[in-house]
């Protein structure tokens, strides 16, 4: 039995908004409901509600910027900068910015549509 797991036909997950999810591990991809880790590129000008999730999430920025607002305080991030954003915080996640943003979100446990309470 081998005690690893290379993943490399991550799930994409589908969206409307051009915002790439590529999950590498977590409850869609692998089932793990423990922690997920998902690529993502946001394209120029992306934007999503404002949410609550029940999850903390890890984000590094790879390449370009993201900003996000938290708890009414803007914190803007750049390639090489890390957050962690602790559950049940207000937060909303968006890419004003003119270049695509590149980013490894890791959430712990993981990502789940029903505990991520968007806003409408």
């Amino acid at each position: 039995m081998k005690r690893y797991q290379v993943q490399d036909a991550p799930f994409v997950v589908p969206t409307t908004d051009g915002k790439l999810i590529e999950e590498h591990h977590g409850i869609a991809a692998t089932g793990n409901a423990e922690i997920s880790i998902a690529h993502m590129i946001a394209p120029p000008k992306w934007a999503e509600p404002f949410q609550t999730p029940e999850f903390d999430e890890y984000t590094y920025i790879i390449s370009g910027k993201k900003q996000f607002i938290i708890d009414g305080e803007t914190v803007i991030l750049a390639a090489g900068q890390s957050i962690k954003i602790e559950k049940n915080t207000r937060v909303q996640y968006s890419n004003p910015f003119d270049a695509p943003c590149e980013y490894i979100a890791i959430c712990k446990p993981a990502f789940d549509f029903t505990k991520v309470h968007r806003e409408e």
